[in-house]
């Protein structure tokens, strides 16, 4: 995020809609107030290349529902779409999940390239008869979703379930932050401790203050069960070419194993920035 753009006709704006990661709420209340002065809405939606488009959203122009920052909304027409537990047990309104199709639709892709076991093993067999997204997520008592991450990117500490989406949602509510990823940490006491790494904004510089205030954040946001292990700080994140953040590289970095596959990754200088700011932090937990 950076200050609202000066010299800019924005007026041709008739609607903003953000793909990608969640829009964290932080996030579109910038864009929303700040930049775009509440003229036009922001919109956020959420779908899989295998999709092929949307399946949850704010069906502007049928009917413009009411916005909740951080929600992707309600599914799409012609969409079935729902939050079960990995048993295939519906989740109650505010219980965590995994997001599920309930049935395939024109669009959805049909096969992997020469690996339709696969294909069935990994999307229709591991919660039988329904599609499973991989992505962890909630329905609220209104309908609307919520996106928490992938679900094997759930950072489980002392027993509770923590999205890396609401750490890092909590991460930018501090002035000096432009952008956070998050992965969990092995930890012999509590399971898992949660590793950040954050880029700053122009002109603001790591410090122990700065950490402690950034970690003051966390807690504020989501209560003293989200433990921190450590702040990186570094230049930028591994991000994919359509803005997803690489987390699974972030969890390699830690645990110091090859990230495998980044041949979609915008930056590959990320990965060394992100391998230095874990040494260097390394290297002080050691002293």
């Amino acid at each position: 995020m950076a200050p609202s753009p000066a010299g800019f006709d924005l007026s041709p704006l008739e609607r903003v809609v953000c793909a990608g990661e969640p829009l964290n709420p932080p996030a579109w209340e910038w864009l929303q107030k700040q930049v775009l002065k509440n003229r036009v809405p922001v919109i956020d939606h959420y779908w899989q290349t295998e999709t092929g488009g949307p399946v949850l959203g704010n069906p502007y122009g049928l009917g413009m529902l009411p916005i909740k920052p951080g929600s992707a909304c309600l599914p799409l027409p012609g969409f079935e779409v729902g939050v079960v537990t990995p048993e295939g047990q519906p989740c109650a309104p505010g219980e965590q999940g995994i997001v599920v199709i309930k049935r395939p639709f024109p669009g959805l892709t049909q096969m992997l390239w020469g690996e339709p076991e696969r294909y069935a093993s990994d999307y229709w067999e591991r919660i039988p008869g329904v599609y499973f997204t991989g992505d962890a997520g909630l329905v609220d008592e209104d309908g609307y979703f919520w996106i928490k991450g992938r679900a094997d990117e759930i950072i489980k500490i002392a027993g509770h379930r923590i999205g890396t989406v609401e750490v890092e949602t909590a991460l930018l509510r501090h002035p000096a932050v432009a952008e956070a990823g998050v992965t969990g940490r092995p930890d012999e006491l509590r399971g898992e401790v949660i590793s950040a790494f954050v880029a700053l904004r122009a002109g603001q510089t790591p410090s122990d203050k700065l950490t402690q205030e950034l970690i003051a954040t966390i807690r504020e946001e989501m209560g003293p069960v989200v433990v921190v292990g450590e702040l990186n700080y570094v230049h930028m994140l591994p991000k994919t070419r359509s803005g997803k953040i690489m987390r699974r590289v972030l969890k390699a970095v830690i645990l110091d194993k090859d990230p495998g596959d980044i041949s979609t990754i915008e930056d590959e200088g990320s990965v060394e920035d992100a391998r230095e700011a874990w040494h260097h932090i390394r290297g002080q937990m050691r002293q």
